[in-house]
């Protein structure tokens, strides 16, 4: 694991992340997990550890530039934790529900979240459209569904002021163009991920104010 410790701790620095130690190990910690329970839950298509960090790892990171105002986050179709766990590593501060509709994918986060410790994590084993809970300041998916049916899905969990924190691949241009009238993109962030080549954005959406 030391290439793959390497790479983690490279990567902070390439995005200018300052972590604990021990934050660090328990990124760490949770590739290793990724990796060892992937045959057995299907969380990722790559097998290869060193791009498990880039494509999984560092790019959830990128969200926490996008942060500032977070006190709770739901990550919908978290599917083997991404964004969500390694947001909530380095964003203890934050309360982060991950929610997944399949239920071995929430059994390994559950395994995962008693074993990395992550007190500030509650795993939801739902169809996010149908589940009721109290609600979010932000809320963010990656690669789950377009930006309308990802909204639409959601629409019940947001705060009134909250923000949707969508991560994308390339611009998403006619996702855009078919978002409910009620919603509006503030910006698109383009986001450069190290050891990453290709594209990534960051959508961020609110309500329109009446």
């Amino acid at each position: 694991m030391g290439d793959v410790q390497r790479l983690i701790a490279d990567g902070l620095s390439s995005l200018n992340l300052s972590l604990s130690n021990q934050q660090q190990s328990c990124l760490l910690e949770y590739v290793s997990l990724l990796s060892k329970w992937n045959n057995t839950y299907n969380l990722t298509a790559l097998r290869d550890d060193t791009q498990i960090v880039s494509h999984h790892i560092l790019d959830s990171l990128t969200l926490t530039f996008f942060m500032d105002s977070t006190h709770t986050l739901l990550d919908v179709g978290s599917g083997g934790g991404m964004p969500g766990i390694p947001v909530a590593i380095v964003r203890p501060d934050v309360q982060v529900t991950v929610l997944d509709a399949n239920s071995k994918k929430t059994s390994f986060l559950q395994q995962t979240v008693i074993e990395l410790g992550l007190n500030n994590v509650t795993v939801v084993n739902e169809r996010v459209e149908s589940w009721q809970s109290s609600r979010f300041d932000t809320i963010t998916s990656r690669a789950f569904a377009q930006l309308g049916d990802f909204v639409r899905m959601t629409e019940h969990l947001i705060l009134n002021n909250g923000i949707w924190l969508a991560m994308k691949g390339v611009y998403p241009y006619e996702e855009i163009m078919s978002l409910p009238e009620n919603i509006k993109v503030d910006t698109v962030h383009s986001v450069n991920v190290p050891n990453l080549d290709a594209q990534r954005h960051i959508v961020v959406m609110t309500h329109k104010k009446e």
